[in-house]
């Protein structure tokens, strides 16, 4: 985890979808044995493999601090499953105003809720908290991608076809912005509550704001990467291929490729951009506030970041 290679190993196995079907008793079974293996009581037999599969299945589907099951489509291995059709969506050319918005609050809504789901939930969120930041992140979403496009629309200097090339990455830098509000407002508790930062032992030394700060920036840098190759990628690959022979004479096979390169963009997109930085992030102690710094003899503290 300390290498970008080996988080990016890691975080291949959290968004494997395969860990989407496991059963409920598959996954009571892999948490029992990394607790045997954790108080060293293992049934004989039990091999290295097993325990790794063990440890990538509660990985990928409960949250690290509350130990509850993340509900399906908000899980990281979810992500692209459930993500690659908004994808496509937000892709499509010659948008009309209403399905500008549809596409945006579908996409934003979905963001939340994974959002949340894999925050830091070391402090208790009440539910008006997460509609207040829901609302935010969706209102400020659809507002700067519906006016980029109405600018757009506007811009009469531009060809059709130039207005139409533009209109396709519209979305990256209406997304992008957008995310960064979404991360902020959907966890916007912990920057006025602060979150656990915890020693070398795994022993919570306090509830710090200055972590909660780190945590948020990293979380919203992976959020402006993750659109790159997403909203980016598919426009530049779609552009070339609808000039292909095959595509021009088979204009119905459009929305399907266009399909397959979202989905392949995702599949790469979505392990580099979270895998930026350790999901256990480490701060110097020095850094955070005095009271900390005083309550533990520990250089570094580390902090779930949340994804």
């Amino acid at each position: 985890q300390t290498s970008f290679y080996g988080r990016f190993r890691h975080f291949l196995d959290i968004i494997d979808p395969r860990t989407l079907f496991v059963t409920e008793s598959h996954l009571k079974e892999a948490v029992q044995l990394l607790e045997d293996y954790k108080h060293g009581t293992l049934p004989p037999g039990v091999t290295n493999k097993e325990l790794w599969e063990a440890q990538k299945i509660k990985q990928a589907i409960i949250h690290p601090d509350t130990n509850e099951t993340i509900f399906m489509p908000f899980r990281m291995s979810g992500y692209i499953p459930f993500g690659t059709p908004i994808v496509v969506g937000l892709l499509l050319p010659n948008q009309t105003l209403a399905s500008t918005v549809f596409w945006q609050w579908l996409n934003q809504s979905h963001n939340a809720c994974v959002n949340y789901a894999n925050r830091n939930a070391t402090k208790p969120s009440p539910t008006s908290k997460f509609i207040q930041g829901y609302l935010g992140a969706v209102i400020s979403a659809v507002s700067i991608a519906v006016g980029l496009n109405v600018l757009v629309q506007r811009a009469n200097k531009f060809t059709p076809a130039t207005r139409l090339l533009i209109q396709r990455f519209v979305p990256f830098p209406a997304v992008a912005s957008a995310n960064i509000c979404n991360v902020v407002l959907m966890r916007h508790t912990e920057l006025e509550e602060g979150i656990d930062v915890l020693d070398n032992n795994g022993n919570i030394v306090g509830s710090s704001r200055i972590a909660a700060k780190h945590a948020l920036l990293e979380t919203a840098l992976t959020r402006v990467v993750l659109p790159m190759p997403i909203l980016v990628l598919p426009p530049i690959i779609m552009s070339i291929l609808e000039k292909t022979s095959l595509l021009r004479s088979r204009p119905r096979m459009i929305l399907p490729v266009q399909s397959l390169v979202c989905l392949a963009a995702f599949g790469l997109a979505l392990p580099l951009a979270i895998s930026l930085f350790p999901q256990m992030s480490e701060i110097e102690t020095s850094r955070l506030e005095p009271e900390i710094a005083m309550a533990t003899t520990s250089k570094t503290v580390v902090y779930n970041k949340g994804l």
